[in-house]
């Protein structure tokens, strides 16, 4: 038999589903395309300058980069995910000393990032407002 997870165990009929985070998932987006851009970018720095500074290396940071940005989803509950975030734009954005063309993909998606930080967030504030006056309402008009 599966195990239950804890939202499972708890789950009783007529309980209303926990509405998820769009922030969470604005910026889950934005990392996991991102985990993209480091390996493509990766590609490239490994071409332009493998040479120079060692393909094993290049390829072990921008793996290592592309893995953290994907892992960071997981953390992104807390607000260490959202610092961790901000690092790997500006990670993203001083790339483009390596490659010039990263000054300007990092700065689109820091963008991003930033808009799915901000937007994200007042969604979810939205969201919260709207639950508790259908609540309101449903406590005054009941709810069939």
């Amino acid at each position: 038999m599966a195990r239950l997870t804890k939202a499972q165990r708890e789950w009783r009929p007529g309980m209303p589903k926990k509405r998820r985070s769009v922030r969470i998932m604005f910026a889950s987006t934005v990392l996991t395309l991102e985990a993209f851009v480091f390996l493509f970018a990766t590609m490239s720095i490994a071409g332009l300058h493998g040479d120079e500074y060692g393909k094993p290396v290049v390829w072990t940071v921008g793996l290592a980069l592309a893995a953290v940005s994907v892992l960071t989803c997981a953390l992104l509950r807390k607000p260490l995910g959202f610092g961790i975030g901000w690092a790997l734009q500006a990670v993203l954005v001083l790339a483009g000393f390596l490659d010039y063309y990263m000054f300007f993909i990092g700065a689109l998606f820091a963008v991003a990032w930033w808009y799915a930080v901000t937007k994200g967030g007042e969604l979810d504030a939205e969201n919260r407002r709207r639950d508790a006056a259908q609540e309101e309402w449903e406590r005054q008009h009941g709810s069939d």
